[in-house]
């Protein structure tokens, strides 16, 4: 595959075991999730349109992948993914409502667990989407089990999506700012007596909805679902990333005399794309560009501030996204559009993005940034953001728990060894293919090309093979061409994926 990134350099091959840290102190870890970002949506990765300095200084400055992927091209099952260490499609995990309960069980083990044990004080900020509570929530009143009960000392979150209600943060499991006198009710069948929606109300909004999202309106801007009450706890879009920005930066003073496990869950550029003001028209390119650039603000704070604790030296920070990027996803924001007018490709010629299982769904920028740990260097191993807790736990001497889909590559993230995974199951809402080396493999999946946001899904009613390394837009399909290496990828993929797809357990036949 060929990047256009400049002064590519891919790692050299060694053999070596994970080093130990020179400070006398575990290093801190930082995980940085962007949602929605796609890989041509960073400088870095070739963006010529969107301008990302504080995610290329990281990417200049660790291991930058061409070869990363998310478990999922949907959020809740990449961060289930992130967390657990296990493939999502192992319990059916798929895209959660807002008001869904926790969807990693109690007992089970996580990546903030393992780092708590390893004597890290560990905290989660920003989005979430991993569900809360046990059901029926009650956001009047502390919310059991989330993030403390999966291993997270402190926690400040919004419950699933900015474009979901309940539309609050959710800080140690209670409602900050709720008043007891305007308690919160959420639903997400039916409307509340007396409350408006976007469909009955449409002169009130202030952003224009374009499929699913005409439910509840706040902020002027309307939602999926409908909520009632928690006036005073209710966000302004617009702050958000400033709000998050502060408990980043508290979390940070408050525990810069300890080893800290950080998990920064950035909003942009989901839907709606409602940056501060003073982004508006940084990008040139509408909201969800200028969005991007705020994002990016939200990282250069970060290491901002790790620099004024002097913290950044002793600090592993790991930035990427939680599936490939989409443009119309519910709202009439113009995304699409200035994106085509700028020549913008949000996917950097990927084909597919989020909810596709062509390669834009999963295919993701990754960097890993340790200043004086890691030489500077651009990698091509294939990797996956879900190996990152066997990874971790191998570098602070944690014990690893058994049976993940997990696998420890430090020395691969660290960019000390070139060799990557052999494969990874990628998936896009509970259908499966498979990458290894340089080939795609994607069972003949029945259904609609793309769906309400434009984007192509993967259905292709036959066999795919494709040579990302020749081919990285998939626009040659190799499998009647080449039917040996398809029944060998076949073969591996039910293997590797325990049959999951039932109908391919017959050897492959081509007409």
């Amino acid at each position: 595959m060929t990047y256009s990134v400049a002064g590519l350099m891919l790692v050299s091959a060694t053999s070596c075991k994970t080093e130990k840290p020179r400070s006398d102190r575990q290093p801190n870890v930082i995980v940085i999730l962007a949602d929605d970002l796609g890989f041509g949506d960073v400088s870095f990765y070739g963006s010529k349109t969107i301008h990302t300095p504080n995610i290329d200084s990281l990417a200049r400055g660790g291991v930058a992948f061409t070869n990363a992927y998310a478990s999922s091209s949907t959020s809740t099952p990449s961060r289930y993914a992130l967390m657990t260490g296990m493939y999502p499609w192992r319990n059916d995990v798929k895209i959660l409502p807002g008001d869904a309960p926790l969807v990693i069980p109690e007992s089970q083990p996580t990546l903030p667990k393992m780092m708590r044990q390893a004597g890290y004080v560990t905290g989660a900020i920003g989005k979430w989407h991993l569900g809360m509570g046990a059901g029926n929530v009650n956001w009047n009143d502390t919310i059991r089990p989330g993030a403390k009960e999966i291993g997270f000392d402190y926690s400040c979150l919004i419950a699933a999506t900015n474009d979901r209600v309940p539309t609050v943060y959710v800080e140690n499991g209670s409602v900050v700012n709720l008043d007891p006198n305007d308690p919160i009710f959420v639903d997400y069948e039916k409307n509340f007596e007396g409350e408006p929606s976007a469909e009955n109300n449409p002169d009130t909004l202030k952003m224009q909805w374009a499929h699913g999202h005409n439910n509840a309106i706040v902020n002027g801007i309307p939602r999926i679902g409908y909520m009632k009450g928690g006036k005073n706890a209710r966000w302004v879009d617009e702050d958000m990333a400033d709000y998050f920005v502060g408990k980043v930066k508290s979390f940070l003073r408050e525990n810069k005399d300890r080893p800290f496990f950080l998990y920064y869950g950035l909003h942009e550029p989901h839907v709606p794309r409602a940056p501060h003001q003073r982004f508006e028209g940084s990008s040139g390119m509408g909201r969800r560009g200028d969005a991007i650039i705020e994002a990016d603000w939200c990282v250069g704070q970060l290491i901002a501030e790790l620099r004024e604790l002097n913290l950044l030296d002793n600090t592993i920070i790991i930035f990427s996204s939680d599936n490939g990027p989409v443009l119309n996803d519910g709202y009439r924001d113009k995304a699409a559009e200035m994106a085509a007018q700028c020549g913008h490709k949000p996917a950097g010629g990927l084909r597919g993005g989020k909810y596709s299982l062509y390669d834009g769904g999963t295919h993701i920028p990754l960097c890993i940034y340790w200043k004086g740990e890691i030489k500077p260097a651009v990698s091509d191993a294939i990797v996956c953001q879900m190996d990152l807790f066997a990874s971790l736990g191998d570098l602070v001497g944690a014990d690893i728990p058994e049976g993940l889909d997990s696998r420890p590559m430090m020395p691969v993230f660290l960019g000390k060894e070139k060799n990557g995974r052999e494969y990874i199951i990628i998936e896009n809402q509970g259908k499966l293919g498979l990458r290894s080396g340089d080939y795609v493999f994607m069972p003949p999946y029945e259904g609609p090309k793309t769906n309400l946001t434009g984007n192509e899904l993967g259905n292709l009613g036959e066999y795919g093979l494709f040579n990302l390394k020749k081919d990285p837009a998939q626009q040659h399909n190799l499998a009647k061409e080449n039917p040996q290496l398809l029944d060998s990828l076949n073969k591996v993929f039910l293997d590797k994926s325990l049959g999951f797809y039932r109908p391919f357990v017959e050897e492959v036949t081509l007409k």
